[in-house]
């Protein structure tokens, strides 16, 4: 598979991020900013539990998923931004996507996605936060994994390096399972 290009040169600009200070903008705060923005523009904007990514090519699958869906009129909510969420979560309850990637309390670390001509500095500003490099994971971690949904066995059938293998065949399978049915696992698919 063939490295990603820079987000620089495509119209999906990932950062990853911090709060300013602690606890400051609150959970609910953010995701009030976050529903403003959304509606502001068609351009896509999400915010993600950086815990819950696995990396820049799991995004970008991820949204390339979502355009073949839209293009393809069998997309699954009318918020381009929820329907994301199905992707990137390997999930197609929004729900159990939302329980998966979304922003809690508990959340320190972000990823913030836009689409241009959204800009990620104005959007950063905006959410009341701050470009942070490092909260972008660079490779699937254990915690990743079991927020995803993929269990120890399954990451078991294939070696680490591989684990990103599983988190991109899970968001590929939302496409596959009709709405309203659980993505089956990468362990059920090699029974």
């Amino acid at each position: 598979m063939s490295a990603p290009r820079p987000s620089t040169e495509r119209s999906l600009l990932i950062t990853g991020a911090r709060r300013r200070t602690p606890g400051t903008p609150s959970s609910s705060e953010l995701i009030a900013t976050l529903r403003s923005q959304s509606g502001s523009s068609e351009a896509l904007v999400a915010l993600f539990d950086a815990r819950s990514i696995a990396g820049e090519r799991h995004l970008v699958s991820a949204w390339a998923h979502l355009g073949r869906s839209r293009r393809s009129g069998a997309q699954r909510l009318r918020d381009r931004g929820a329907e994301f969420a199905l992707y990137v979560s390997g999930d197609d309850q929004l729900g159990r996507a939302l329980a998966k990637v979304g922003v809690g309390p508990s959340t320190e670390e972000f990823v913030l996605v836009v689409e241009r001509p959204r800009s990620l500095e104005e959007t950063l500003r905006a959410l009341e936060l701050v470009a942070d490099p490092t909260a972008l994971p660079r490779e699937p971690s254990e915690e990743t994994m079991a927020r995803l949904g993929i269990s120890a066995v399954e990451r078991a059938t294939v070696p680490r390096p591989s684990w990103e293998g599983l988190v991109l065949e899970r968001v590929a399978l939302v496409d596959l399972s009709p709405a309203g049915a659980t993505a089956p696992s990468a362990a059920t698919k090699l029974r």
